[in-house]
């Protein structure tokens, strides 16, 4: 069998810390450990987008843009990930097209280089301007389907919404289970019905709320996706996600053996059991 290595995004920067703490990590919590996060050889770390903008602002009093421009300094190989809400950017309504663009022009010059871009109901109308935008830009657009269990939300039509999203531009595709409601069976059966139709990566993002996604993402991994978001153990599980050590060990030796050493996350393990207690 051809070696094919998992690709690992970390989202210990935003969306873990989003799902166990409210957001509320501090970026003086985050700035020790950057380093040795960039070291490691992740496909990208997601730190960025989501409501980390918001909290920053409201409860931190942090600059959004200022831990951005952090996160580039001290980050120097891994790519920076954003999530961004398309037309709802990083807020909780439509924006005016030149406002996406403004918007998506300065996070670009500021340091995110992949623009993972959804749009909650799958309407790809409300992507367009921020995949032409990020186009404009030079970076790279990670379409998204948000899974849902609904008479609406079936295999064919996420394949077909996939396809639309590579046709505009989008170069990998994730699937995100916010909820946690994805099961194996289902995990198995689109990642592979998205693997036989489209040629771009396929990354799959599931949280542990409904104690299926370590099943779903091994199922998924049988199914051949591309890529899985994980966590230190430190801050996966509960509303969360899967923690990266379990891949590193379940597959080493595999062909899809992500090549990434067990030790190291001891220190950065015991780092954020002490910032989430």
């Amino acid at each position: 069998m051809a070696k094919n290595p998992l690709k690992i995004m970390d989202t210990i920067l935003r969306d873990a810390h989003q799902s166990q703490a409210a957001t509320r990590m501090k970026i003086e919590d985050m700035i020790p450990i950057l380093p040795v996060l960039d070291s490691i050889g992740y496909w990208s770390l997601e730190c960025w987008g989501g409501a980390t903008f918001d909290v920053c602002i409201r409860y931190l009093q942090e600059d959004p843009w200022e831990r951005l421009r952090i996160f580039k300094q001290h980050v120097k190989k891994t790519p920076l990930k954003m999530v961004l809400r398309a037309q709802n950017l990083v807020g909780y309504q439509a924006y005016p097209d030149d406002v996406v663009e403004e918007f998506v022009a300065r996070a670009a010059d500021n340091g995110i280089d992949i623009f993972l871009t959804f749009d909650a109901l799958g309407d790809l109308r409300n992507c367009e301007t921020a995949f032409d935008a990020i186009k404009k830009a030079g970076k790279i657009i990670e379409g998204s389907l948000q899974y849902n269990i609904s008479p609406f939300n079936t295999i064919e039509s996420y394949v077909q919404n996939a396809k639309d999203q590579v046709s505009m531009g989008a170069s990998a595709i994730h699937v995100e289970d916010m909820a946690g409601l994805m099961t194996p069976k289902a995990a198995y059966d689109l990642i592979r019905a998205l693997k036989k139709e489209l040629t771009v990566p396929i990354h799959l993002h599931a949280h542990c709320v409904g104690g299926l996604a370590d099943m779903a993402y091994w199922e998924a991994i049988q199914a051949g996706v591309d890529g899985l978001d994980v966590c230190v153990s430190s801050m996966a599980f509960s509303s969360a996600h899967p923690p990266i050590e379990s891949y590193i060990a379940a597959l080493r030796g595999t062909p899809r053996d992500p090549k990434i050493g067990l030790g190291q996350f001891d220190a950065i393990n015991k780092k954020f059991l002490a910032v989430r207690q």
